[in-house]
């Protein structure tokens, strides 16, 4: 799923070689994405102890954030997810859970995490949430409607 993820990456992040009609397969995927991600968002929790580093749940959760911001970086993709429900507040939960969890103790969500070795570089939940922001962030994006809820 994490490779499947991945690819839909690069293709939606390269937007000079979509076609119209693979971006219509985009639009009509991005709501399946949606719900995965409102569904699998808790994952990103278990992060917090270090014996669940690689937790394939947790991994997906990461890369389906991947995927909604590049496709909410897109016009053609924005509206159609600026508008889906809970989204917005899924993103703005999971953000909260998250600072929670980096203040209650050290670990990868700390903000003031301790870089000691080169696995703590490269975990793979370093900037989840930062690309929690950017996601709400473009959800608000000309969205007077989303920015209120904020």
């Amino acid at each position: 799923r994490v490779t499947l993820l991945e690819l839909m990456m690069v293709k939606v992040s390269d937007k000079n070689s979509v076609t119209s009609e693979e971006m219509n397969v985009f639009v009509r995927h991005a709501e399946f994405l949606a719900v995965c991600f409102q569904e699998k968002c808790g994952a990103v929790l278990k992060l917090t102890a270090a014996a669940d580093a690689e937790d394939e749940e947790a991994l997906v959760t990461i890369r389906l954030l991947d995927v909604l911001c590049e496709m909410t970086s897109n016009n053609g993709q924005l509206e159609h997810l600026q508008a889906f429900p809970g989204l917005l507040e899924t993103a703005i939960d999971t953000l909260r859970l998250t600072h929670l969890a980096g203040k209650q103790a050290v670990n990868v969500f700390t903000a003031t995490h301790a870089v000691t070795g080169q696995e703590e570089i490269s975990h793979p939940a370093v900037g989840f949430k930062s690309h929690l922001i950017r996601l709400i962030g473009n959800l608000c994006y000309k969205n007077k409607e989303n920015q209120d809820k904020v």
